[in-house]
């Protein structure tokens, strides 16, 4: 299913009923990244799963996919499917979003679990870095990059022990260089999200995985010290992916938190 936002259809896809809860993927791969979560999590509630801008079956638009135009995409699938209130789990790039979602239409989110992400911006390494890689992509193609990304992505213990995990996720990165440029400079270009974090007053379950290089727990435990509800869980053995990697511990946590939220709703 499609919803039109703006200059761009966004795709989506909807599981079971209840409370509705958003789950937003990370880069560079789309929706099925929630595949081993969505039977357990789809018998209580209302999963709504799209495809971010540029990612996936959701098309590009023109310019770059700033977290601006993520949000107001997200709001548009909100409306079409008359959601007044959910809650958001955001992955990556899925977290950057939500805390523009959050500073822009804070009236419709219930909770928040912000997982394998981080409030602050890039730093001009990193946004150098994003620019190098769309250069890059330009002359070789899209696939060298993300051979190369895979390998920070996945935790050392999922790549030593399930190849077929990595395989399930590589298969998942199939943007090409336009969506790959529109994608990293609206990652280069977002802005710092610290000052958010003492605003947010919903409940928020903060995720982080122990081998993740890419958000280091330091970064999971600044958003813990800075959201005022918040809850910190740690998934072991996972990387960047965790919910991909270790679907099992990332809904011991999860679902808790779900259930704490529902009942209070």
């Amino acid at each position: 299913m499609y919803v039109s936002s703006d200059d761009a259809k966004i795709y989506y896809e909807t599981a079971g009923t209840g409370f509705p809860v958003v789950l937003l993927h990370p880069f560079p791969v789309h929706h099925q990244f929630w595949t081993p979560v969505v039977p357990t999590l789809s018998a209580h509630y209302q999963l709504v799963l799209p495809d971010l801008r540029a990612h996936g079956r959701s098309e590009t638009g023109s310019g770059i996919a700033s977290m601006r135009r993520h949000a107001n995409d997200l709001l548009r699938l909100l409306d079409a499917l008359n959601i007044q209130k959910a809650v958001f789990v955001g992955v990556s790039i899925g977290g950057y979003i939500l805390f523009e979602f959050w500073r822009q239409f804070r009236e419709r989110v219930a909770a928040l679990a912000l997982s394998n992400t981080r409030a602050e911006a890039d730093t001009e390494q990193g946004r150098g870095n994003r620019l190098k890689s769309i250069a890059d992509a330009r002359v070789h193609g899209t696939s060298p990059f993300f051979d190369a990304q895979i390998q920070h992505l996945i935790g050392d213990t999922t790549r030593a022990n399930r190849p077929d995990l990595v395989a399930g996720a590589r298969s998942m990165m199939t943007m090409d260089v336009d969506r790959l440029a529109a994608a990293q400079h609206g990652l280069a270009e977002r802005p710092d999200s610290v000052a958010t974090l003492r605003s947010i007053n919903v409940k928020t379950l903060v995720i982080a995985g122990e081998e993740d290089t890419l958000t280091p727990l330091a970064h999971a435990q600044l958003m813990h010290a800075h959201i005022p509800q918040s809850k910190l869980a740690v998934i072991p053995r996972a990387g960047h992916y965790a919910a991909w990697e270790r679907p099992e511990e990332f809904l011991r946590v999860l679902k808790p938190f779900l259930e704490d939220v529902r009942s209070i709703v």
